[in-house]
């Protein structure tokens, strides 16, 4: 493994396969917000085939949050359809693995873990649509303070599919009730990540007591005259699969995202 990439260095980054080059190379293990800006980014879930077609069908069920953008054929590292002269193993700057619902490793690839029944499930990130905001000139506060998202565990279940079943989690933005309305217009726009909001204001009715201590994430201030407004979270899956708790499951380690070679706006619908 190299050392890191310095900030000029990882500003350098501008293309998916530049990102991934870093990642492949041990350069670039550290996150990938802010970098190939324009391309969109994805996370990741591996299972064995064993569990896989349950999974699939886990987020067949539930696109909101688990909005696939491709999935592989057993043992195939190569997400053909978004990025296909990538590898899964190695093009991600760090992983997550997981075994029986405990987090046993945070490698940089996969090559040594790999195993002919993996089937990888690349899923669309809340990145492309957060970009579409600030373009429409919607603030976004956690980008604001260089903070992550706050996050939470909501009492909505997800339509279960076997082993796989919980409850939504969802992603929070404060925003002015005219910006709230924007955010719906622009983020419509892009069901391949995540989509509308599925809840404004009011975060009691979905289960949330204090929107200071979220579940994953860092807390924002909510200002007066502002209304929390959440989307459905690419979480979901991982909160999923902990409780599930398969004998191995491997994501991305948080932040740490698949870059694809998609434009964002080739995600933009109407």
């Amino acid at each position: 493994m190299g050392h890191e990439r310095s900030e000029s260095d990882r500003r350098g980054l501008q293309t998916a396969a530049e990102v991934r080059a870093a990642a492949r190379s041990g350069t670039l293990t550290g996150q990938t917000s802010g970098l190939a800006p324009g391309y969109a980014q994805a996370n990741l879930v591996f299972l064995p085939q064993a569990q896989a077609a349950e999974f699939l069908l886990f987020c067949q069920r539930n696109p909101k949050p688990c909005p696939l953008l491709d999935v592989t054929s057993p043992g195939d590292p190569v997400p053909r359809r978004v990025a296909p002269e990538a590898d899964l193993r190695t093009d991600t700057p760090r992983y997550r693995v997981w075994r029986h619902g405990e987090l046993v490793d945070e490698p940089t690839d996969l090559l040594a873990l790999w195993q002919p029944d993996l089937v990888g499930f690349v899923i669309g990130c809340s990145f492309t649509f957060e970009s579409a905001l600030l373009r429409a000139g919607v603030p976004v506060r956690h980008i604001e303070q260089g903070s992550n998202v706050p996050m939470y565990r909501t009492n909505v279940p997800c339509a279960p599919a076997g082993l796989f079943h919980g409850p939504l989690v969802v992603s929070m933005r404060p925003m002015m009730p005219a910006d709230a309305i924007r955010a719906v217009q622009v983020t419509s726009r892009y069901p391949a990540v995540h989509g509308a909001p599925v809840h404004l204001g009011f975060p009691g009715q979905i289960g949330i007591a204090d929107l200071q201590r979220p579940d994953y994430g860092d807390p924002v201030p909510l200002h007066e005259g502002e209304m929390p407004v959440f989307w459905a979270c690419g979480v979901t899956p991982q909160s999923v699969l902990m409780a599930a708790k398969p004998p191995l499951a491997i994501t991305h380690s948080p932040g740490c995202m698949f870059v694809t070679d998609l434009k964002d706006e080739q995600l933009a619908v109407g």
